[in-house]
């Protein structure tokens, strides 16, 4: 059974929108793209890097794949990602779109949840869902998500599309590893472990 996996970069006040460049993503009048670099580093790179090591696809919501499919295919050979990107297959969770063109992408078709639970069933290694907040949100909702993986950033930004938002499904997490870079960036693996418990002091 795949695991399907949430790779994600966040501000500290829990932004996920447009980490990439200042006009990746100006839904809403989002004034803060680009985010991440000022506040990334080294080790940050190695983190994400290892992510992959143990993952053999994408899922991927629409706008971030064609945000992915305008820059990768192009994108500098010298970058130890560019191969990566192109080479591993992408399953493209879309109502709109008709075909998709990139390298290796499946345009998934019928009720997203089923089709995802399928995928789960499927022989295969993990499977990263990269940016594609609304695609998460229904994944999480569903009980489908089996890990977290999360770099917070030393950036506080107050709008923007949240990982976690209002209405997300309570749940408790496990920490698989938890480690801070040089940076101040906090490089969290977490899995979910039920519901959360309540007492007080």
């Amino acid at each position: 059974m795949r695991k399907i996996v949430i790779c994600t970069f966040l501000t500290l006040d829990g932004v996920m929108q447009a980490p990439g460049g200042p006009d990746e993503d100006t839904q809403s009048g989002f004034e803060h793209g680009g985010w991440q670099k000022p506040v990334a580093d080294d080790e940050v790179g190695t983190a994400i890097a290892g992510w992959y090591q143990d993952s053999d696809a994408m899922l991927l919501g629409r706008k971030t794949y064609e945000i992915f499919a305008s820059y990768w295919p192009t994108a500098d050979p010298g970058n130890p990602f560019t191969n990566r990107m192109n080479s591993m297959h992408k399953y493209v969770a879309s109502r709109t779109l008709t075909s998709v063109e990139w390298r290796n992408s499946t345009l998934l078709s019928g009720d997203t949840v089923d089709v995802v639970r399928k995928l789960k069933a499927s022989d295969g290694g993990n499977v990263n869902v990269v940016g594609s907040g609304d695609l998460a949100q229904t994944l999480m909702r569903h009980g489908l998500v089996d890990e977290y993986r999360l770099t917070v950033h030393p950036v506080i930004i107050g709008t923007g599309k949240r990982l976690f938002a209002d209405g997300a499904v309570p749940t408790a997490l496990e920490p698989v590893s938890v480690s801070t870079t040089k940076g101040g960036t906090v490089v969290g693996v977490f899995r979910p472990n039920g519901e959360p418990s309540h007492d007080s002091y």
